[in-house]
């Protein structure tokens, strides 16, 4: 049984915020944390005095959730806001109010607009004040949008935090740190109580670049846990986090889990590391020609990459998101009757062939078998929306890019071709921007900017090495987050920087996008 505290002593501990996710047309999940174990009463109400209370319900807070609560609250009519807090029974103090708006009623057309973005970590340098990566400005422009909802994409926290002489959390209890740390930035606060908010994991609340055959079970499901405890998300061991959501007639939104049924990356067992440096190659399946044509700037891509690393990639037996759910998201999004399929994508499913081997492209087969029977579906209507890279990429997803790159079986035999499909990759909030990591990865500074001016940019025309991937947008310096309207006719994504401006492109002037999708 839990300690019950003092009504004053409860009350103070309300200082975690509160927030309310899966949001369907009929119903919520709300959630809080409090300093100390004890009964807590949630109250949802239709007015934010709370006169109009439509659901009241005692919660524990126990230790060993780390005084974290959270239920999921249904019988609520579409297409309205509700207000929600917790209150200490019989006492006088109440936690902050949280804000929510249910989904409209499936059959109604009505704009829907929200936000994305993901990829931050509150940790502090020893020392240092304030976080070592920011205080999360850009979800501080996200509450400024007004949006319908938003969505806080993956990599919620950093296990490992990329900060200088910071340790990694492998345990639940260093995990539970993680997460209050972040909790205790207001602007992440404020995130998550100004509307209802999708979360979801990627790789860093495990480690990174997470596989189970790689990293084990055992850490998968410390993860689980402490993701579990601090971000009210539906989870079962079949499906993982895969789950969809509908927002009228307009939309629906498919949340892929990327990490719970993948293969071993191709990389592991240093199967793919280059001779001239010992580590992962950071090119494997581009063009020889395309590698020459950068040695001056990689001298190790002058170094062939194994046949043994290529066939890894493309091998058929590898997957990325398991059998059951690829075949339950086919099945799913075939049948959607929703106007525009928006699918919440951890990984980039475009090719750029940096770094492929935690991306789609790392799993070549399953990669060109969804793509392909998405389209032998006639599925239209449908965009990829996608965080992890640290980077602003905008592209349409291409089944193969570069003529004379390493293709899986399934490949057409032709390159460019494209899909009807775009992906756009947004990011970061708070955390090592892509062309620093880049930096890192040459050991040449300024390298990722000029991958970005060089070869992301150049049009995809399909020659070695004069072929380039053709991005709409190719930042990679800058925190960001995108905004998203979704109507009957049209999907636009904007591009904003943390401060809510229009966020440039590589060359520092152009604005990337809005980009608008019709049909």
């Amino acid at each position: 049984m839990a300690l019950l505290l003092p009504a004053s002593a409860l009350a103070q501990s309300f200082n975690s915020g509160v927030t309310a996710g899966e949001i369907t047309n009929q119903s919520a999940i709300i959630w809080g944390r409090a300093a100390d174990p004890g009964s807590v009463r949630a109250q949802v109400a239709r007015d934010a005095s709370f006169q109009d209370i439509v659901v009241q319900r005692i919660l524990q807070a126990d230790a060993s959730n780390d005084n974290t609560f959270q239920t999921r609250i249904g019988g609520l009519q579409a297409g309205r806001a509700y207000h929600y807090r917790f209150c200490v029974p019989g006492g006088s103090g109440c936690s902050s109010v949280g804000t929510f708006r249910t989904a409209p009623p499936l059959s109604l057309r009505t704009p829907i607009r929200f936000a994305f973005s993901g990829d931050e970590t509150g940790v502090k340098q020893t020392g240092d004040p304030n976080p070592y990566w920011g205080n999360f400005k850009a979800f501080q422009s996200m509450v400024a949008e007004n949006n319908f909802f938003n969505i806080d994409f993956g990599d919620t926290i950093y296990s490992d935090p990329e900060v200088p002489g910071a340790p990694t959390a492998l345990t639940v209890a260093e995990k539970w740190a993680m997460y209050r740390k972040k909790l205790a930035i207001p602007n992440m606060r404020k995130v998550r109580s100004a509307t209802g908010l999708y979360n979801h994991w990627d790789d860093h609340e495990f480690i990174n670049d997470f596989s189970i055959p790689e990293n084990g079970r055992p850490l998968y499901n410390r993860g689980v846990r402490a993701f579990h405890n601090y971000e009210p998300v539906t989870f079962s061991d079949e499906r993982g986090i895969y789950r969809s959501f509908r927002w009228g007639k307009n939309l629906e939104l498919f949340f892929l889990d990327e990490r719970s049924f993948r293969s071993a990356k191709a990389s592991a067992n240093g199967t793919c590391d280059n001779p001239d440096t010992g580590e992962p190659d950071l090119a494997p399946t581009a063009p020889q020609s395309t590698r020459n044509f950068f040695s001056i700037l990689v001298p190790s891509f002058g170094q062939p990459v194994s046949q043994a690393c290529k066939n890894k990639i493309n091998n058929p037996t590898r997957t990325f998101l398991g059998k059951p759910q690829l075949n339950r998201f086919l099945d799913d999004v075939k049948s959607s009757t929703a106007t525009w399929k928006v699918v919440m994508n951890e990984d980039p499913i475009q090719q750029f062939y940096a770094l492929p081997y935690d991306r789609w492209e790392g799993y070549a087969y399953e990669r060109l078998q969804l793509l392909n029977a998405l389209q032998n579906a006639n599925v239209d209507h449908l965009v990829f929306l996608t965080t992890d890279t640290h980077a602003a990429l905008a592209n349409v997803v291409r089944e193969r890019t570069l003529t004379g790159d390493v293709a899986p079986s399934n490949a057409p035999a032709t390159a460019p071709v494209d899909t009807p499909y775009q992906d756009f990759v947004i990011g970061p909030v708070a955390t090592t921007p892509f062309w620093q990591e880049i930096d890192e990865a040459t050991g040449v500074n300024g390298s990722g900017h000029q991958i970005s001016n060089i070869f992301f940019k150049p049009p995809a025309n399909g020659n070695s090495p004069g072929g380039g991937m053709g991005m709409a947008c190719a930042q990679g310096g800058e925190n960001s987050y995108a905004e998203v309207t979704v109507t009957r006719d049209k999907l636009k994504v904007e591009y904003k920087d943390e401060d809510g401006n229009i966020l440039l492109d590589s060359d520092g002037s152009t604005p990337c996008g809005p980009y608008l999708l019709t049909g």
